[in-house]
Protein backbone atom coordinates (compact mmCIF):
# COMPACT_ATOMS: atom_id res chain seq x y z
CA UNK A 1 0.00 0.00 0.00
CA UNK A 2 1.45 3.71 -0.81
CA UNK A 3 1.95 6.55 1.59
CA UNK A 4 -0.82 8.27 -0.93
CA UNK A 5 -3.58 5.54 0.39
CA UNK A 6 -2.64 6.54 3.74
CA UNK A 7 -3.51 10.05 3.71
CA UNK A 8 0.39 10.48 3.76
CA UNK A 9 2.29 13.54 2.25
CA UNK A 10 3.94 12.16 -1.06
CA UNK A 11 7.29 12.95 0.54
CA UNK A 12 6.85 11.13 3.50
CA UNK A 13 8.13 7.30 2.77
CA UNK A 14 6.65 5.67 5.57
CA UNK A 15 4.30 6.25 9.42
CA UNK A 16 7.63 5.37 11.38
CA UNK A 17 8.37 9.62 12.43
CA UNK A 18 4.68 9.51 13.02
CA UNK A 19 5.48 9.11 16.61
CA UNK A 20 7.10 11.03 20.01
CA UNK A 21 10.80 11.01 20.25
CA UNK A 22 10.56 9.30 24.03
CA UNK A 23 9.70 6.20 22.27
CA UNK A 24 13.15 6.59 20.51
CA UNK A 25 15.10 7.15 23.32
CA UNK A 26 12.84 4.61 25.84
CA UNK A 27 13.96 2.67 22.88
CA UNK A 28 17.69 2.93 23.20
CA UNK A 29 17.85 3.13 26.69
CA UNK A 30 16.39 -0.60 26.73
CA UNK A 31 18.65 -1.57 24.25
CA UNK A 32 21.34 -0.68 26.41
CA UNK A 33 20.20 -2.27 29.51
CA UNK A 34 19.61 -5.51 28.08
CA UNK A 35 15.44 -5.44 28.19
CA UNK A 36 14.56 -4.50 24.95
CA UNK A 37 14.01 -7.85 24.35
CA UNK A 38 11.92 -8.81 26.51
CA UNK A 39 8.77 -10.46 25.29
CA UNK A 40 6.17 -8.08 26.17
CA UNK A 41 2.13 -7.24 25.74
CA UNK A 42 0.63 -3.93 25.87
CA UNK A 43 -2.88 -3.03 25.91
CA UNK A 44 -5.13 -0.04 24.42
CA UNK A 45 -8.12 1.39 26.77
CA UNK A 46 -9.91 3.84 28.30
CA UNK A 47 -10.04 4.65 31.55
CA UNK A 48 -13.87 6.46 31.21
CA UNK A 49 -16.11 7.55 28.02
CA UNK A 50 -16.68 10.94 27.90
CA UNK A 51 -18.97 12.37 29.82
CA UNK A 52 -22.12 11.41 29.23
CA UNK A 53 -21.73 8.86 26.72
CA UNK A 54 -23.34 5.41 26.69
CA UNK A 55 -21.06 3.49 24.92
CA UNK A 56 -18.02 4.12 22.48
CA UNK A 57 -17.38 3.16 19.01
CA UNK A 58 -14.17 1.26 17.49
CA UNK A 59 -12.99 3.21 14.74
CA UNK A 60 -9.63 3.34 12.41
CA UNK A 61 -8.28 -0.39 12.94
CA UNK A 62 -8.00 -0.64 9.29
CA UNK A 63 -6.12 2.35 9.60
CA UNK A 64 -3.72 1.04 12.35
CA UNK A 65 -2.95 -2.32 10.18
CA UNK A 66 -1.79 -0.04 7.32
CA UNK A 67 0.38 2.26 9.77
CA UNK A 68 1.86 -0.97 11.02
CA UNK A 69 2.50 -2.26 7.63
CA UNK A 70 4.55 1.02 6.88
CA UNK A 71 6.70 1.38 9.67
CA UNK A 72 9.77 1.69 7.86
CA UNK A 73 12.95 3.17 8.83
CA UNK A 74 14.22 3.92 5.87
CA UNK A 75 17.26 6.07 4.83
CA UNK A 76 15.80 9.57 4.96
CA UNK A 77 14.57 9.07 8.35
CA UNK A 78 17.62 7.77 9.20
CA UNK A 79 19.12 10.19 8.05
CA UNK A 80 16.88 12.70 10.00
CA UNK A 81 17.61 10.52 13.18
CA UNK A 82 21.40 10.76 12.80
CA UNK A 83 21.21 14.37 11.84
CA UNK A 84 19.30 15.81 15.07
CA UNK A 85 20.83 12.91 17.49
CA UNK A 86 17.47 11.73 18.17
CA UNK A 87 19.44 8.01 19.36
CA UNK A 88 22.90 6.68 19.01
CA UNK A 89 24.41 4.64 16.46
CA UNK A 90 23.86 1.43 17.68
CA UNK A 91 20.09 2.85 18.23
CA UNK A 92 20.16 3.42 14.15
CA UNK A 93 21.44 0.31 13.20
CA UNK A 94 18.70 -1.13 15.32
CA UNK A 95 15.56 0.46 13.61
CA UNK A 96 17.33 -0.09 9.85
CA UNK A 97 15.74 -3.75 9.91
CA UNK A 98 12.86 -2.80 12.12
CA UNK A 99 9.93 -4.75 11.07
CA UNK A 100 6.68 -5.67 13.49
CA UNK A 101 7.11 -9.20 13.97
CA UNK A 102 5.18 -9.60 16.81
CA UNK A 103 0.79 -10.58 17.37
CA UNK A 104 -2.20 -7.79 17.59
CA UNK A 105 -5.63 -8.96 18.57
CA UNK A 106 -8.29 -6.24 19.03
CA UNK A 107 -12.07 -5.44 19.12
CA UNK A 108 -13.20 -5.87 15.29
CA UNK A 109 -13.93 -2.13 13.78
CA UNK A 110 -16.99 -1.16 13.87
CA UNK A 111 -17.56 -2.85 17.75
CA UNK A 112 -18.82 -0.90 20.58
CA UNK A 113 -16.26 -0.79 23.66
CA UNK A 114 -16.53 0.46 27.59
CA UNK A 115 -14.35 1.80 30.14
CA UNK A 116 -11.31 -0.87 30.49
CA UNK A 117 -12.24 -3.11 27.45
CA UNK A 118 -8.80 -3.89 25.57
CA UNK A 119 -9.54 -2.32 22.41
CA UNK A 120 -6.33 -3.25 21.15
CA UNK A 121 -3.47 -5.71 22.52
CA UNK A 122 -0.33 -5.78 21.16
CA UNK A 123 2.71 -8.52 21.75
CA UNK A 124 6.37 -8.92 21.07
CA UNK A 125 9.65 -7.41 22.12
CA UNK A 126 9.30 -4.67 24.28
CA UNK A 127 11.32 -2.78 21.65
CA UNK A 128 9.24 -3.27 18.55
CA UNK A 129 5.57 -2.94 20.37
CA UNK A 130 6.76 0.04 22.15
CA UNK A 131 7.61 2.28 19.04
CA UNK A 132 3.84 1.87 18.28
CA UNK A 133 2.42 3.46 20.70
CA UNK A 134 1.84 6.91 19.12
CA UNK A 135 0.92 6.07 15.86
CA UNK A 136 -2.01 3.73 17.42
CA UNK A 137 -3.16 6.19 19.95
CA UNK A 138 -3.18 8.82 16.90
CA UNK A 139 -5.50 6.98 14.74
CA UNK A 140 -8.00 5.07 17.47
CA UNK A 141 -8.41 7.94 19.83
CA UNK A 142 -9.38 10.30 16.46
CA UNK A 143 -11.41 8.05 14.49
CA UNK A 144 -13.28 6.17 17.40
CA UNK A 145 -14.35 9.53 18.63
CA UNK A 146 -15.74 10.93 15.35
CA UNK A 147 -17.48 7.08 15.08
CA UNK A 148 -19.17 7.49 18.46
CA UNK A 149 -20.73 11.20 17.15
CA UNK A 150 -21.32 9.84 13.76
CA UNK A 151 -23.68 6.60 15.42
CA UNK A 152 -25.49 9.07 18.02
CA UNK A 153 -26.20 10.78 14.86
CA UNK A 154 -27.51 7.96 13.13
CA UNK A 155 -29.11 6.76 15.80
CA UNK A 156 -30.78 10.61 16.23
CA UNK A 157 -31.77 10.43 12.30
CA UNK A 158 -33.69 7.54 12.89
CA UNK A 159 -33.00 5.90 9.48
CA UNK A 160 -32.70 9.17 7.04
CA UNK A 161 -29.68 9.75 5.12
CA UNK A 162 -26.50 11.26 6.46
CA UNK A 163 -24.12 13.12 4.79
CA UNK A 164 -20.62 13.81 6.05
CA UNK A 165 -19.39 17.51 5.12
CA UNK A 166 -16.56 18.93 7.73
CA UNK A 167 -13.54 18.98 5.36
CA UNK A 168 -12.88 22.23 5.68
CA UNK A 169 -13.63 22.21 9.50
CA UNK A 170 -10.57 20.45 10.16
CA UNK A 171 -6.87 19.75 9.16
CA UNK A 172 -6.56 18.27 5.42
CA UNK A 173 -5.66 14.42 6.33
CA UNK A 174 -7.91 14.41 9.82
CA UNK A 175 -10.80 15.02 7.37
CA UNK A 176 -9.91 12.40 5.20
CA UNK A 177 -9.86 10.09 8.36
CA UNK A 178 -12.92 11.69 9.53
CA UNK A 179 -15.19 10.87 6.68
CA UNK A 180 -13.78 7.26 7.16
CA UNK A 181 -15.16 6.93 10.71
CA UNK A 182 -18.31 8.43 10.20
CA UNK A 183 -18.65 5.98 7.62
CA UNK A 184 -18.68 3.45 10.17
CA UNK A 185 -20.48 4.84 12.45
CA UNK A 186 -23.57 5.24 10.24
CA UNK A 187 -23.32 7.85 7.44
CA UNK A 188 -23.96 6.81 4.47
CA UNK A 189 -21.69 9.21 1.80
CA UNK A 190 -18.62 12.46 2.22
CA UNK A 191 -18.33 15.55 0.60
CA UNK A 192 -14.56 14.82 0.55
CA UNK A 193 -13.19 13.58 -2.86
CA UNK A 194 -10.00 12.40 -1.33
CA UNK A 195 -12.35 10.06 0.96
CA UNK A 196 -13.81 8.84 -2.47
CA UNK A 197 -10.77 8.02 -4.10
CA UNK A 198 -9.20 6.48 -1.10
CA UNK A 199 -11.52 4.68 0.55
CA UNK A 200 -14.39 3.89 -2.13
CA UNK A 201 -17.01 6.20 -0.29
CA UNK A 202 -20.20 7.34 -2.11
CA UNK A 203 -19.58 11.34 -2.46
CA UNK A 204 -21.71 13.82 -2.83
CA UNK A 205 -22.30 17.86 -3.39
CA UNK A 206 -23.98 20.05 -5.80
CA UNK A 207 -23.17 24.17 -5.08
CA UNK A 208 -23.07 26.64 -2.28
CA UNK A 209 -24.35 30.29 -2.33
CA UNK A 210 -21.33 31.53 -4.31
CA UNK A 211 -22.92 29.74 -7.25
CA UNK A 212 -26.23 31.79 -6.85
CA UNK A 213 -24.31 35.22 -6.07
CA UNK A 214 -22.28 34.58 -8.97
CA UNK A 215 -25.31 35.15 -11.72
CA UNK A 216 -27.49 38.19 -11.93
CA UNK A 217 -30.57 36.06 -10.70
CA UNK A 218 -31.47 33.38 -8.22
CA UNK A 219 -33.17 31.65 -11.41
CA UNK A 220 -30.53 31.92 -13.90
CA UNK A 221 -27.94 30.16 -11.64
CA UNK A 222 -30.56 27.28 -10.99
CA UNK A 223 -30.96 27.15 -14.88
CA UNK A 224 -27.29 26.56 -15.25
CA UNK A 225 -27.45 24.01 -12.57
CA UNK A 226 -30.37 22.00 -13.74
CA UNK A 227 -29.35 22.05 -17.16
CA UNK A 228 -25.19 21.23 -16.28
CA UNK A 229 -26.37 18.71 -13.91
CA UNK A 230 -29.83 17.78 -14.29
CA UNK A 231 -33.44 17.69 -12.87
CA UNK A 232 -32.45 15.54 -9.98
CA UNK A 233 -29.94 18.03 -8.69
CA UNK A 234 -30.26 19.21 -5.44
CA UNK A 235 -31.09 23.34 -5.71
CA UNK A 236 -29.83 25.80 -2.51
CA UNK A 237 -32.81 27.58 -1.76
CA UNK A 238 -32.00 30.01 1.37
CA UNK A 239 -29.78 32.63 -0.43
CA UNK A 240 -32.16 35.17 -0.34
CA UNK A 241 -35.83 34.69 0.29
CA UNK A 242 -36.66 30.38 0.78
CA UNK A 243 -40.29 30.84 -0.68
CA UNK A 244 -39.28 32.64 -3.95
CA UNK A 245 -36.44 30.29 -4.34
CA UNK A 246 -38.34 27.01 -3.82
CA UNK A 247 -40.94 28.12 -6.36
CA UNK A 248 -38.24 29.56 -9.05
CA UNK A 249 -36.67 25.94 -8.53
CA UNK A 250 -39.71 23.57 -9.39
CA UNK A 251 -40.55 26.12 -12.53
CA UNK A 252 -37.06 25.84 -13.64
CA UNK A 253 -36.31 21.88 -13.07
CA UNK A 254 -40.44 20.61 -13.05
CA UNK A 255 -41.94 18.45 -10.69
CA UNK A 256 -39.19 15.95 -11.04
CA UNK A 257 -36.45 17.94 -9.34
CA UNK A 258 -34.39 16.09 -7.25
CA UNK A 259 -34.05 18.07 -3.78
CA UNK A 260 -34.00 21.61 -1.96
CA UNK A 261 -31.17 22.14 0.29
CA UNK A 262 -32.07 24.55 3.15
CA UNK A 263 -28.93 25.72 4.67
CA UNK A 264 -29.95 28.68 7.68
CA UNK A 265 -32.94 29.87 9.67
CA UNK A 266 -35.53 27.63 11.81
CA UNK A 267 -34.94 24.67 10.20
CA UNK A 268 -38.37 23.43 12.06
CA UNK A 269 -39.97 25.72 10.78
CA UNK A 270 -38.52 25.99 6.82
CA UNK A 271 -38.98 22.45 6.65
CA UNK A 272 -42.68 22.32 7.10
CA UNK A 273 -43.39 25.31 4.86
CA UNK A 274 -40.84 24.29 1.94
CA UNK A 275 -42.81 20.45 1.95
CA UNK A 276 -46.03 21.91 1.83
CA UNK A 277 -44.55 25.00 -1.02
CA UNK A 278 -43.05 21.75 -2.58
CA UNK A 279 -46.45 19.50 -2.57
CA UNK A 280 -48.72 22.65 -4.14
CA UNK A 281 -46.42 22.79 -6.89
CA UNK A 282 -46.79 18.92 -7.34
CA UNK A 283 -43.13 18.58 -6.82
CA UNK A 284 -44.34 15.93 -4.00
CA UNK A 285 -40.94 13.37 -4.53
CA UNK A 286 -39.05 16.35 -4.20
CA UNK A 287 -36.43 16.09 -1.04
CA UNK A 288 -35.38 18.40 1.58
CA UNK A 289 -32.10 18.40 3.17
CA UNK A 290 -31.31 20.29 5.94
CA UNK A 291 -27.21 21.32 6.61
CA UNK A 292 -26.87 24.24 9.01
CA UNK A 293 -24.54 23.28 11.86
CA UNK A 294 -26.08 20.14 12.86
CA UNK A 295 -25.60 17.85 15.57
CA UNK A 296 -27.27 14.93 17.12
CA UNK A 297 -29.68 17.07 19.34
CA UNK A 298 -30.49 19.20 16.36
CA UNK A 299 -31.03 16.25 14.09
CA UNK A 300 -33.30 14.57 17.27
CA UNK A 301 -34.73 17.85 17.61
CA UNK A 302 -36.15 17.63 13.35
CA UNK A 303 -37.49 13.98 14.21
CA UNK A 304 -40.56 15.06 13.45
CA UNK A 305 -39.98 17.46 10.36
CA UNK A 306 -40.58 16.76 6.60
CA UNK A 307 -36.47 16.42 6.23
CA UNK A 308 -35.41 13.76 4.31
CA UNK A 309 -31.46 14.26 4.42
CA UNK A 310 -29.08 15.87 7.16
CA UNK A 311 -25.48 17.14 6.00
CA UNK A 312 -23.38 17.55 9.28
CA UNK A 313 -19.63 19.16 9.51
CA UNK A 314 -18.26 20.67 12.22
CA UNK A 315 -19.83 18.79 15.25
CA UNK A 316 -19.04 15.73 13.34
CA UNK A 317 -15.58 15.97 12.24
CA UNK A 318 -14.96 17.18 16.26
CA UNK A 319 -16.75 14.46 17.73
CA UNK A 320 -19.85 16.15 18.81
CA UNK A 321 -17.89 17.96 21.41
CA UNK A 322 -15.40 15.14 22.25
CA UNK A 323 -12.57 15.23 19.61
CA UNK A 324 -10.62 12.03 21.47
CA UNK A 325 -11.37 9.34 23.51
CA UNK A 326 -8.69 9.36 26.12
CA UNK A 327 -7.36 5.90 25.29
CA UNK A 328 -3.96 4.99 26.32
CA UNK A 329 -0.95 2.15 25.50
CA UNK A 330 0.23 0.69 28.66
CA UNK A 331 2.62 -2.10 29.27
CA UNK A 332 0.05 -4.88 31.14
CA UNK A 333 2.73 -7.47 31.07
CA UNK A 334 6.19 -8.71 30.69
CA UNK A 335 8.53 -11.54 30.71
CA UNK A 336 10.46 -12.49 33.52
CA UNK A 337 13.86 -12.54 31.25
CA UNK A 338 15.19 -12.28 27.56
CA UNK A 339 14.43 -16.00 27.57
CA UNK A 340 12.09 -16.54 25.08
CA UNK A 341 10.03 -19.30 27.38
CA UNK A 342 10.28 -16.93 30.18
CA UNK A 343 6.54 -16.77 32.02
CA UNK A 344 4.99 -13.26 31.93
CA UNK A 345 4.95 -11.15 34.74
CA UNK A 346 1.91 -8.67 35.35
CA UNK A 347 2.83 -5.32 35.54
CA UNK A 348 0.81 -2.22 36.01
CA UNK A 349 1.11 1.46 36.97
CA UNK A 350 -0.45 2.29 40.64
CA UNK A 351 0.29 6.13 40.71
CA UNK A 352 -2.30 8.46 42.30
CA UNK A 353 -4.96 10.47 40.72
CA UNK A 354 -6.69 7.59 38.86
CA UNK A 355 -4.15 6.90 36.33
CA UNK A 356 -3.67 3.36 37.24
CA UNK A 357 -3.54 0.07 35.07
CA UNK A 358 -4.75 -3.56 35.46
CA UNK A 359 -1.53 -5.48 35.31
CA UNK A 360 -2.13 -9.10 32.81
CA UNK A 361 -2.66 -10.34 29.58
CA UNK A 362 -6.46 -9.66 29.03
CA UNK A 363 -9.49 -11.35 27.13
CA UNK A 364 -12.50 -9.81 27.04
CA UNK A 365 -16.19 -10.99 26.57
CA UNK A 366 -20.13 -9.73 26.54
CA UNK A 367 -22.29 -11.60 28.04
CA UNK A 368 -25.65 -11.60 27.07
CA UNK A 369 -29.39 -11.76 29.00
CA UNK A 370 -31.73 -14.39 28.58
CA UNK A 371 -33.18 -12.14 26.04
CA UNK A 372 -29.63 -11.94 23.88
CA UNK A 373 -29.33 -8.79 25.11
CA UNK A 374 -26.01 -7.50 26.32
CA UNK A 375 -25.82 -6.76 30.03
CA UNK A 376 -22.32 -6.79 30.81
CA UNK A 377 -18.68 -6.40 29.46
CA UNK A 378 -16.91 -8.65 31.10
CA UNK A 379 -12.63 -8.31 31.28
CA UNK A 380 -10.16 -11.39 32.77
CA UNK A 381 -6.95 -12.12 32.95
CA UNK A 382 -7.45 -16.18 34.14
CA UNK A 383 -9.48 -19.17 32.59
CA UNK A 384 -12.42 -17.64 29.86
CA UNK A 385 -15.34 -19.19 31.95
CA UNK A 386 -17.08 -22.07 29.34
CA UNK A 387 -20.62 -19.73 29.24
CA UNK A 388 -18.28 -16.81 27.88
CA UNK A 389 -15.86 -18.86 25.60
CA UNK A 390 -18.25 -18.14 22.21
CA UNK A 391 -19.19 -14.09 23.11
CA UNK A 392 -15.12 -13.10 23.05
CA UNK A 393 -14.64 -9.59 21.66
CA UNK A 394 -10.92 -10.14 20.28
CA UNK A 395 -9.88 -11.29 17.49
CA UNK A 396 -6.59 -11.94 15.39
CA UNK A 397 -5.60 -8.77 13.46
CA UNK A 398 -1.56 -9.42 12.99
CA UNK A 399 0.38 -12.74 13.14
CA UNK A 400 4.12 -12.56 13.71
CA UNK A 401 4.11 -9.64 11.83
CA UNK A 402 1.69 -10.43 9.08
CA UNK A 403 -1.64 -8.65 8.47
CA UNK A 404 -4.57 -11.09 8.90
CA UNK A 405 -7.28 -8.82 10.00
CA UNK A 406 -8.03 -6.39 7.05
CA UNK A 407 -11.68 -6.42 5.93
CA UNK A 408 -14.00 -4.22 3.52
CA UNK A 409 -15.22 -1.06 5.14
CA UNK A 410 -18.69 -2.22 4.73
CA UNK A 411 -17.77 -5.00 6.91
CA UNK A 412 -17.33 -2.53 9.70
CA UNK A 413 -19.86 -0.65 9.29
CA UNK A 414 -22.19 -3.55 9.13
CA UNK A 415 -20.78 -4.64 12.46
CA UNK A 416 -22.06 -1.51 14.52
CA UNK A 417 -25.22 -1.77 13.11
CA UNK A 418 -25.38 -5.30 14.85
CA UNK A 419 -23.87 -4.06 17.99
CA UNK A 420 -25.80 -0.85 18.72
CA UNK A 421 -28.55 -3.32 18.31
CA UNK A 422 -27.54 -5.55 20.71
CA UNK A 423 -27.22 -2.99 23.35
CA UNK A 424 -29.85 -2.08 25.80
CA UNK A 425 -32.24 0.19 24.44
CA UNK A 426 -31.00 3.29 26.73
CA UNK A 427 -27.97 2.97 24.87
CA UNK A 428 -29.57 5.30 22.04
CA UNK A 429 -31.06 7.73 24.47
CA UNK A 430 -28.87 11.03 24.03
CA UNK A 431 -29.90 12.12 27.02
CA UNK A 432 -25.98 12.10 29.53
CA UNK A 433 -25.89 8.87 31.43
CA UNK A 434 -23.41 6.10 32.82
CA UNK A 435 -21.94 3.33 29.95
CA UNK A 436 -24.82 1.15 29.09
CA UNK A 437 -23.20 -1.40 30.06
CA UNK A 438 -20.89 -2.31 33.20
CA UNK A 439 -17.36 -3.55 32.84
CA UNK A 440 -16.58 -6.78 35.12
CA UNK A 441 -12.81 -7.81 35.79
CA UNK A 442 -12.62 -11.56 37.06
Amino acid sequence: MSTADLGLPVDVPSTALFTDRYELTMLQAALRSGAANRRSVFETFTRRLPEGRRYGVVAGTGRVLDAVENFRFDAPVLDYLEREGVVDADTLQWLAGYRFRGDIWGYPEGEVYFPGSPILRVEGTFAEAVLLETVVLSILNHDSAIAAAASRMAVAAGGRPLMEMGARRTHELAAVAASRAAYVGGFGSSSNLAAGFRYGLPTIGTSAHAFTLLHDTERDAFTAQVESLGRETTLLVDTYDVAEAVRAAVEVAGPRLGAVRIDSGDLLLLAHRVRQQLDDLGAKDTRIVVTSDLDEYAIASLAAAPVDAYGVGTSLVTGSGHPTCSMVYKLVARAASDDPGAPLLPVAKKSLGGKTSVGGRKWAARRLDADGVAEAEVVGTGPVPGDLAGRQLLVPLVRAGEIVGREPLEAARARHITARANLPLSATQLSRGEPVLPTETL
